[in-house]
C-alpha cells in the first residue's frame, strides 16, 4: 500500500497584503494630515494615537500572522496591554499620593 505524505501548505493571497499595505498609508496619511490642519491639544493627541494604535494592530494581525493564530493574540496583545494598563494605575494612584504630600507638606510645613 502507498501512503500519501504530501504535506499541505496555506499560503495567504497577496490581495490581503496590498489592501493592509493600502490602508496603512490612509491611516499615514490622516495622521500627517492632522499636522497639517494644525489641530491643537486633545484632539490632536487623540487622533495621533489612535492612528499610531491602528497602524500598530494592522501590522501586528496581517504581516506578524497574528490574525491567523488566536491563541498568540491573547499571548502578545492581552497579556502585556493588561499589565501596561495595570502599571499605569498603580503609577496614577502614587502620583495623586505624592501630590497630596507635597501639597501638605508646603501648606502646613509639617
Amino acid at each position: 500500500m502507498e501512503q500519501n505524505n504530501k504535506k499541505t501548505t496555506s499560503t495567504h493571497s497577496i490581495g490581503i497584503y496590498l489592501w493592509i499595505w493600502g490602508l496603512l498609508f490612509v491611516f499615514s496619511t490622516f495622521s500627517y494630515l492632522v499636522d497639517w490642519y494644525n489641530f491643537q491639544g486633545l484632539l490632536r493627541w487623540s487622533l495621533i494615537i489612535f492612528f499610531m494604535l491602528i497602524k500598530a494592530g494592522l501590522i501586528m494581525s496581517i504581516f506578524m500572522h497574528l490574525y491567523w493564530e488566536r491563541w498568540a493574540i491573547v499571548n502578545v496583545l492581552l497579556w502585556p496591554m493588561t499589565a501596561i494598563m495595570v502599571f499605569v494605575a498603580i503609577m496614577t494612584a502614587e502620583s495623586k499620593y505624592t501630590f497630596f504630600t507635597r501639597a501638605l507638606f508646603f501648606v502646613t510645613g509639617v
